[in-house]
């Protein structure tokens, strides 16, 4: 007959939850996280080869102090079959946006509180056209 052993559990085991807790620091899960959203008036883009801007894009009050961008989700609105060459410009720089929405981390690491805008040129021959709906979401830590 087997004696009955009783197990007692590894002693590391206590400590898994201070573990967890500091591989989450170091992997910057914990760390504070924000967002901020603007928006521009729609705008007419009507001359080839030409940028126009939108009206710039910033955060309200002191949402973003000294934080850094993590990401940035965009938008904005075209007619059906109509195309353009978009930009979304920060002051240090500028990233093509490849369709009418989307989200781009080229921008990670500037500075969250700056401005930001649409850039929109048309491609040649096409005709004028309206862009409206345009948004940014700028997530940053």
């Amino acid at each position: 007959m087997k004696a009955f052993t009783r197990r007692t559990p590894c002693p590391a085991w206590r400590h898994w939850p201070a573990v967890a807790l500091l591989l989450a620091l170091a992997a910057g899960e914990l760390q504070a996280a924000g967002s901020w959203v603007a928006e521009a008036p729609a705008l007419r883009v009507s001359v080839a080869g030409r940028d126009t801007a939108s009206a710039a894009l910033q955060p309200g009050g002191k949402q973003a102090n000294g934080e850094a961008i993590t990401s940035i989700t965009w938008r904005y609105r075209l007619p059906p079959g109509r195309a353009l060459n978009a930009r979304l410009c920060h002051p240090s720089g500028c990233v093509a946006l490849p369709a009418q929405r989307g989200t781009t981390r080229a921008l990670a690491g500037q500075v969250a509180e700056a401005p930001l805008t649409f850039r929109f040129s048309l491609p040649r021959g096409e005709r004028p056209v309206r862009v409206g709906g345009l948004q940014v979401i700028v997530n940053h830590r």
